[in-house]
């Protein structure tokens, strides 16, 4: 695919997908979506980690409110079921781990798209905006599932009730989002978080993602018969194998992956 509104880059087992509109904030439009869509997909055959950050000084404003190709005011709703519901899947449903580097402000849906990945980190500089009802509509693009989740019904309801900003401390503060790291050394921070997974077990991750997911919908019961299931996929790997073995040996482990 030819990206327009985005790039994708490869590179030692890490791919970045740059929304790149930077003259509007990287607002979301139709073909950005359709574009991170099939981003999404292709990196998790070529990468080990994925991480998706903003050009220029904002990660991402949210809907492009002037996107013709997004149906207009009066299609709301097949906007969201044929456009983000598709990319905020492939997001979610990734097989690599994920990492939404949040480098500049994230408002509305931008701040919604973040939150869809496994691991958020924000520049200090950064802040996020539920600023949805400022135009008379309800978080969306997954905001009124993961906000409860991660900064409890409390914190969601004030922050989608009174579109205040939020801070990138505040956010790591409340469980928003994992870290934030200084703005001067924002980008290197993320590269090596990112270059630490892409050096470590996939098939765990995969494995890890399922189980702390799956603990909102089980009971104890069903959640210690999960972990005994996907532990033992685990322990069938080479991944194990060497785990054990470098740690016998005091040395670092050279995970392949299966």
């Amino acid at each position: 695919m030819d990206y327009q509104a985005i790039t994708l880059v490869v590179r030692n087992g890490v791919a970045v997908i740059t929304l790149n509109r930077p003259e509007l904030m990287n607002a979301l439009n139709t073909q950005m979506r359709a574009e991170i869509t099939h981003a999404v997909k292709a990196a998790e055959k070529d990468a080990r980690v994925l991480i998706m950050t903003g050009a220029g000084k904002s990660f991402c404003s949210g809907q492009d409110l002037g996107d013709a190709g997004s149906g207009g005011a009066l299609d709301l709703e097949r906007t969201l079921r044929d456009e983000y519901v598709p990319m905020l899947k492939a997001i979610f449903d990734c097989r690599i781990p994920t990492i939404a580097a949040v480098n500049g402000p994230a408002a509305g849906a931008g701040a919604n798209l973040a939150l869809a990945a496994d691991v958020v980190i924000a520049s200090e500089a950064a802040y996020f905006v539920q600023a949805f009802t400022r135009i008379g509509l309800i978080p969306d693009a997954g905001g009124t599932y993961w906000l409860p989740r991660q900064m409890g019904a409390a914190k969601a309801m004030g922050a989608a009730l009174f579109g205040d900003k939020i801070s990138a401390q505040d956010a790591a503060d409340w469980g928003m989002i994992y870290e934030t790291a200084p703005a001067e050394t924002f980008l290197e921070h993320v590269q090596a978080r990112a270059a630490q997974l892409a050096q470590g077990p996939t098939v765990a991750y995969r494995q890890l993602k399922k189980a702390i997911r799956g603990s909102f919908e089980n009971s104890l019961d069903a959640q210690l018969a999960l972990e005994a299931k996907l532990q033992g996929r685990c322990g069938q790997t080479r991944d194990f194998q060497e785990g054990v073995m470098a740690f016998l040996e005091k040395r670092p482990a050279r995970y392949e992956g299966r």
